[in-house]
């Protein structure tokens, strides 16, 4: 056994261990005969660094792995991470852009080859950074999306999704991003609030149709007024009295000349601007289903924008040539199409001015009304999102959302909390076409050629699609796949299939799958699509056709106010700099006691902090047990104990282990860590290493011992750094802690034992808080008595009054208790019995009453003050939340002051 050093050093500790768990292969032990247990974690970005959601969410999957190794599972965390393939070609670009290069000065393959060398060199960052945050990942077996045998997975479900009619090339709107030229996925779209305007245009009514009122033409408001070049309708409320009459007549949209029809469709809001919507179906989400019900096929539908989003000819010849192209705003300097259109309508005299009030109240007249404009933009790219009309791959999701969904209902996936099932159902019954392929050159190209007709062959390889097409000249898909639709595959593809391997038999389905709440859809329904669809078929078993039995989704981190961190806020929290600075045992700790199901965790230093000072707490019972002949246990069984103490934190063991498996068992992290915290912190160091000084028999040794194991087996899974440092200084062991065995709460709780020590700590603090409201100085020993209550308690007492008096610093009078004096005695009561202790010689008993009311008085006056400012109505709906907040906290906490010294002068009895 080696010596404790005063303090530990957890960067020291944390590099050394993580390198021998890794090293000797304990994060994956042969255990060939155990019950499998499977994770697979979401695949972070091979572009990206350790962030604090991560931080959350590899916390939670590693505190389930290291608990389920340590009740002696086979345990296997599935680790990989994902292409990325827009972060990913963005990253190689912008470095290329730096030594005055670009993409387009290679082959396709040239770049490629590039993308793959920057993955050598500079795509590991976040593997090893979860590697510091503790992760025991079975790396010998580390995935990436665009491996070759994942590869070869993915290439698989296209063809045969195409096979089976589930896989299609449609014409639908995307979410373009001009700057990578690609259509991007929602979770990839950032929605930001921009000053923008509110244009009105009035649109001339053809054929001398006229309004109700007599006007010859319709208003209709934009927020896009570039986009009226490619109208194709105008939209009014088929109840809209205003409107009844020009429904299906043809209106005119000035500047092309175009003529189309007034449709009648609930999307125009009557209260809503002037009532009437201009329809614009090739570049707007919601005007597209508006087109679509109003009769126009998509191949109909209107395009004026490029890929770069310039200005280009749309299929009706009908965009002034002054336009073609312009940019859809201004760029480098000059006017865009957006500036074009709005100055030209003002010159044909059909823009409605907006008129508004200055400071003096007179009305001056504007081009448009300023409004704050909910905007898209890419996340990456930084640029304005453009609805775009263009021919993509869809995968026919509303099919594949039927199995997952049913079994959600029927229990054989379990989302926890239950709270999200609503949402999930929500989406999976709207759930539209999913959009698979990206423009880009970096992922996995889709597995489709196409003659000279445009006729696709969708085949695994070359060969066999020109067997499709016979002599016919094809040419590949240049497209790739989304990210997301390699990664729906990862709870099977990862374990080998389509080679139906050992590992996927055994470890198929996964058995749960810890995920945010915000991929939900974005991953967690696609791989339960996915799963179900391909592993299903060959499977018998309703049970063996999910992905994983049990999906856990957490919330977010935010930041301590509560607001979502972004960099824009300068809030974001770098969880390797509180690692640096507290250690990840205190990070791991953190996240696992805020983690509450169904909420956000807040960031809060401060607590990291103190799981940090926990970390010492336990080191240095470790050097107290150390140092009084305390070694490690011989025994997974608890010791025999006579001692009440000792049978006490035997119980306590017991007890702890069971609120762990509880909690464990329902995903209750918050609970679970606050259980071996309260046991550590208050009952192990605070009490028994407090009631058992100066009095290590042997019996206590060997419990402590014991105790002191089964604690660090317990908090391994969320603190394994310190935990295995001490289980290796405390004595030998056969076998490293992170492989150990979890204790077995098998052992009868002493309700007796637990009931009397469970008294004796009340009445030592009891006496201790009574002692301390009255000012007795700290080393003043006081005279007592002990009234009698029945012989059986009396025993407890008499038994435990060594005890009592040594940490409650009180002696048992000699004095009869007939004589006890009235009014300079401090009673305290600890359930039944009480305890009179003299005042008389020890403080100034009438200066303590009088300092006791004086308290009183000011907190009482303080608590009724705030009271009064929450009572009324104008403070608590017109003060800001955080000042109504911090009142009624100091009202709570004047109240329980006014209360705590009322008690303290009624026991100056």
């Amino acid at each position: 056994m080696t010596e404790l050093p005063k303090t530990f050093d957890p960067a020291e500790i944390e590099s050394r261990w993580y390198a021998h768990w890794e090293e000797k292969g304990l994060f994956r032990p042969e255990r060939p005969d155990a019950e499998p247990f499977t994770i697979v974690n979401p695949p972070p970005n091979v572009t990206g660094s350790l962030h604090i959601g991560h931080a959350l969410d590899n916390t939670l999957q590693d505190i389930v792995i290291r608990y389920e190794r340590l009740r002696g599972k086979d345990a296997l965390w599935v680790v990989g991470t994902d292409h990325a393939g827009i972060a990913t070609q963005m990253v190689v670009e912008r470095q290329m852009e730096a030594r005055q290069d670009k993409r387009t000065n290679y082959t396709r393959d040239q770049f490629i080859e590039k993308v793959w060398e920057w993955k050598a060199e500079s795509g590991g960052a976040i593997t090893r950074q979860l590697r510091r945050l503790g992760c025991s990942m079975d790396w010998a077996h580390e995935r990436f999306t665009m491996d070759e045998g994942f590869s070869k997975a993915v290439i698989k479900v296209f063809v045969e999704l195409h096979k089976r009619g589930l896989l299609y090339r449609d014409k639908r709107l995307v979410n373009w991003d001009p700057r990578f030229r690609s259509a991007i996925s929602d979770l990839e779209v950032e929605t930001q609030e921009v000053k923008g305007g509110f244009w009105h245009f009035r649109y001339p009514l053809a054929d001398g149709v006229t309004l109700a009122n007599g006007a010859d033409h319709i208003v209709v408001a934009t927020t896009r007024p570039e986009t009226m070049l490619a109208d194709m309708a105008v939209a009014v409320h088929p109840e809209d009295p205003r409107y009844k009459d020009v429904i299906g007549k043809d209106i005119l949209q000035p500047i092309t000349g175009r003529r189309f029809k007034v449709v009648a469709d609930e999307h125009a809001d009557p209260e809503l601007g002037s009532g009437a919507v201009k329809i614009t179906p090739g570049h707007d989400f919601n005007d597209f289903e508006v087109g679509k019900r109003a009769g126009f096929r998509a191949a109909e539908m209107l395009n004026m924008f490029d890929a770069d989003a310039n200005v280009v000819q749309t299929a009706d010849g009908l965009i002034p040539e002054r336009f073609l192209g312009l940019h859809r705003f201004r760029h480098d300097g000059r006017d865009g199409a957006r500036e074009l259109v709005v100055a030209e309508m003002k010159a044909l005299g059909l823009l409605v001015p907006y008129v508004s009030k200055n400071k003096e109240g007179e009305e001056v007249e504007a081009d448009f009304e300023p409004r704050t404009i909910q905007t898209p933009f890419g996340d990456r790219s930084g640029v304005v999102i453009e609805p775009w009309l263009t021919d993509q791959w869809y995968v026919d999701a509303e099919k594949l959302a039927v199995a997952p969904m049913q079994a959600v209902r029927d229990g054989r996936i379990e989302i926890v909390p239950r709270t999200w099932e609503k949402t999930f159902f929500n989406w999976m019954e709207n759930i539209q076409p999913w959009c698979v392929s990206r423009q880009l050159w970096w992922g996995h190209q889709i597995p489709a050629w196409y003659d000279e007709d445009g006729n696709p062959y969708v085949a695994e390889s070359e060969e066999e699609a020109q067997a499709l097409a016979g002599n016919k000249k094809l040419t590949r898909d240049p497209d790739v796949l989304d990210t997301w639709f390699s990664s729906a595959l990862w709870p099977f593809g990862t374990l080998g299939w389509p080679e139906q391997t050992e590992t996927l038999s055994r470890h198929y389905p996964n058995d749960l799958l810890i995920s945010g709440f915000d991929i939900l859809f974005f991953w967690d329904a696609r791989m339960a699509m996915m799963g179900m669809e391909f592993m299903g078929p060959e499977r018998s078993d309703p049970q063996q056709k999910v992905p994983w039995r049990k999906l856990y989704l957490h919330g977010l981190v935010r930041a301590a106010d509560g607001q979502k961190m972004s960099k824009s806020k300068g809030n974001v929290v770098d969880p390797l700099g509180l690692i640096d600075k507290f250690g990840a045992d205190a990070l791991r700790f953190f996240m696992a006691a805020m983690e509450s199901q169904g909420r956000d965790v807040k960031m809060d230093e401060r607590r990291v902090e103190g799981y940090r000072n926990f970390a010492t707490k336990l080191w240095n019972a470790a050097r107290f047990l150390q140092s009084n002949g305390v070694t490690a246990s011989t025994a997974h069984e608890a010791p025999h104990a006579e001692a009440p103490v000792n049978r006490w934190i035997i119980a306590e063991t017991v007890a702890t282990v069971q609120a762990i498996d509880m909690a464990m068992a329902e995903l209750r992290f918050d609970a679970a860590a606050n259980a071996i915290y309260h046991f550590v912190w208050d009952q192990f160091c605070d009490w028994y290493i407090e009631l058992t000084k100066g009095q290590m028999d042997q019996e206590t040794r060997a419990v402590a011992g014991w105790a002191f194991d089964q604690i660090l087996v317990m908090l391994h899974p969320f603190m394994p750094f310190i935990t295995e440092e001490l289980w290796n200084l405390t004595g030998s062991r056969e076998t490293e802690l992170i492989v150990a065995q979890w204790p077995q709460a098998l052992h009868a709780v002493d309700g007796e034992a637990q009931a009397e020590m469970a008294w004796l700590i009340k009445a030592i603090s009891e006496v201790r808080a009574a002692r301390t409201l009255v000012n007795v100085p700290p080393g003043a020993r006081m005279e007592a008595w002990i009234l009698p209550v029945n012989d059986a308690r009396d025993q407890m007492v008499k038994r435990n009054w060594p005890l009592i008096a040594k940490l409650a610093r009180i002696n048992l009078s000699d004095l009869p208790i007939d004589q006890l004096g009235k009014g300079n005695t401090l009673q305290v009561v600890a359930d039944d019995v009480v305890f009179a202790l003299q005042l008389e010689g020890v403080i100034d008993i009438a200066a303590e009453r009088a300092r006791l009311a004086k308290a009183l008085a000011a907190a009482e006056k303080e608590r009724d003050s705030l009271g009064g400012r929450l009572s009324n109505p104008s403070f608590v709906e017109k003060a800001k939340p955080e000042a109504v907040a911090k009142a009624r906290e100091d009202h709570a906490e004047k109240a329980a002051e006014a209360e705590r010294l009322k008690a303290a002068l009624e026991r100056l009895a």
